[in-house]
């Protein structure tokens, strides 16, 4: 028998607060983080409006920032999460624990961007007449102003380093950066060694921000962010007939996985139980899903039947739901297509309507939120649907929360690259 994965901790810093409670009552409320980017000067970009992380202090949560002094958001992002979750799940001074076999799996984004340093060398590199850079005199620049500790930090793996080292964490430790399906393929890749018995404990989730000037600009030229910028808090709107695009959010979020008898032995309080993991490609094409959601459908279809339970035996799906015109029709043809008529009995949301795209850390957290909706018996609605598209025509929660029994749940993360995640968490039952 494959050794069982629950969920003992979880801790979240995103748009909407850096408590569970708090976010998912943010939620609830259908309160938007959007706002006007405050991170640089936006105001020559299309896209003005990002869901940020503000006055966000590394200091309030870890007694010793200064290790994180050249990091960047990321890493930064993941250190609050994790003391969060480690505090949540009674993990942070537990001395009966084999370090050995705790481990960490982080679905991490690239890390500090230095921007201000970068441009300025290039720029001086510059010959007008070749209508290129002097590579020579990049490197003579570069080598006296770029700093070599900020230009390590933007490695993904340094944010799980950096974990591991903190925490004492000697396990296996792993990163992956599958774009937007980052965050959930660590999680269920991390719920796989559990399962072989590679772990007991694994620190998982996702930590990022692309809101930067590299990042908003090539989202830009790629036309997928939103530039409905008059109404900050209204440009995120899944499923409705007129989305133009996705917001891009910031984050971390971090679960605690555990092996049951593990967690039972020290007495540990149980969220819920991950007991369905699917991963496919899209094998299409780089930022295109293909019209018939064959990719995202098959991953579904290979988490509910990794859990061992069927279609109608989910009571929620935490959509993808990124406000673009493909993706949220493809995710809706996906659906339709695996689960025939129950689809239009299964209720949907997007949480991406209140706290944007956090990208790498997006499956994480919108896994949390789907987590604590079967907790509370609550579900987050889908906010800002207020014209239904013909082709979108679920059932998405539009607007307001609704009040269900859930026993069984879906969260979707699809990234550009055609990667697929689904992840299925279950009621816990002895």
């Amino acid at each position: 028998m494959r050794r069982r994965v629950v969920i003992t901790g979880m801790g979240v810093i995103c748009p909407l607060g850096d408590t569970l409670e708090g976010m998912f009552q943010a939620q609830l409320e259908g309160r938007s983080g959007v706002t006007y980017i405050r991170h640089f000067d936006a105001s020559t970009f299309p896209t003005k409006i990002a869901a940020q992380v503000l006055d966000f202090d590394l200091g309030r949560y870890v007694k010793d920032p200064s290790r994180w002094k050249h990091s960047g958001p990321n890493s930064r992002f993941a250190a609050a999460a994790a003391q969060l979750a480690l505090q949540d799940a009674g993990l942070l001074d537990d001395s009966r624990v084999d370090r050995t076999r705790f481990g960490v799996y982080l679905g991490a984004g690239e890390g500090r961007q230095e921007f201000e340093v970068f441009v300025p060398v290039l720029a001086r590199s510059y010959q007008p007449e070749k209508f290129a850079a002097d590579t020579r005199r990049f490197a003579e620049l570069g080598r006296k102003e770029l700093s070599p500790e900020k230009e390590r930090e933007q490695e993904p793996h340094t944010v799980t380093a950096h974990l591991a080292a903190y925490f004492g964490l000697e396990g296996p430790n792993y990163a992956c950066l599958t774009a937007c399906a980052a965050g959930s393929q660590a999680i269920g890749e991390a719920t796989e060694l559990i399962r072989q018995g590679d772990a007991d404990i694994m620190l998982s989730g996702g930590a990022h921000s692309m809101i930067h000037p590299f990042g908003v600009t090539g989202f830009n030229l790629l036309t997928a962010l939103s530039t409905d910028n008059d109404e900050p808090t209204k440009a995120s709107r899944p499923f409705d007939r007129r989305r133009t695009g996705f917001v891009l959010g910031e984050g971390g979020a971090v679960v605690i996985l555990e092996e049951l008898e593990h967690a039972r032995r020290r007495g540990a309080r149980i969220y819920a139980e991950v007991t369905g993991y699917g991963s496919t490609a899209d094998a299409y094409r780089m930022t295109d899903a293909p019209p018939d959601g064959r990719g995202a459908m098959l991953c579904m279809k290979a988490a509910i039947a990794d859990a061992g339970l069927r279609p109608e035996d989910i009571g929620y799906i935490n959509a993808h739901g990124t406000s673009t015109q493909v993706n949220d029709r493809c995710e809706t043809i996906a659906i339709k297509t695996l689960f025939g008529e129950q689809a239009y009995k299964t209720p949907i949301s997007s949480t991406k309507s209140m706290m944007g795209h956090l990208i790498a850390a997006a499956g994480a957290v919108e896994l949390i939120s789907t987590v604590l909706a079967m907790k509370h018996g609550v579900l987050p609605p889908t906010i800002n649907y207020e014209e239904p598209d013909p082709e979108c025509d679920l059932d998405y929660i539009p607007n307001k929360p609704r009040e269900k029994r859930v026993d069984h749940a879906l969260s979707n993360s699809f990234g550009f690259g055609g990667q697929n995640v689904s992840l299925v968490v279950s009621r816990f039952k002895d």
